[in-house]
């Protein structure tokens, strides 16, 4: 059975930095990705890498403060973010595609439950 379990999400002040991370089980995937849904909004993409060649693609909105990271031995991507903003404030879920994915949710097979970040000003 596949599963994808985050952790790390809490409240942090702006400017800060917080460091999710998503163990992957019952299999290996193609591409790991992150993506947030802040309160009225579509689910967004953040960042993603292709497990193979560790190669990344991030949203122009994070781009140079976001970092995405996998650990081969323990299955586990990484999400790090610094000089965090209120507008990051979100539920960040880890997403995992059997296939090569893209920044497009529907490119991805398996979803965790979802953490918390919020950033106050």
């Amino acid at each position: 059975q596949v599963q994808l379990v985050e952790s790390g999400g809490g409240l942090v002040q702006a400017g800060g930095s917080l460091r999710l991370s998503c163990a992957a089980s019952g299999r290996t995937f193609s591409t790991m990705g992150w993506f947030r849904q802040a309160p009225g909004k579509e689910r967004e993409f953040v960042a993603a890498i292709w497990w193979s060649v560790g190669s990344t693609v991030y949203a122009d909105s994070v781009k140079g403060r976001f970092t995405v990271s996998r650990d081969n031995a323990r299955n586990t991507v990484y999400l790090q973010m610094n000089s965090l903003k209120p507008e990051d404030t979100a539920v960040y879920y880890c997403a995992a595609a059997r296939g090569v994915a893209t920044a497009s949710k529907n490119s991805y097979d398996y979803w965790g439950q979802g953490t918390q970040v919020t950033v106050s000003s």
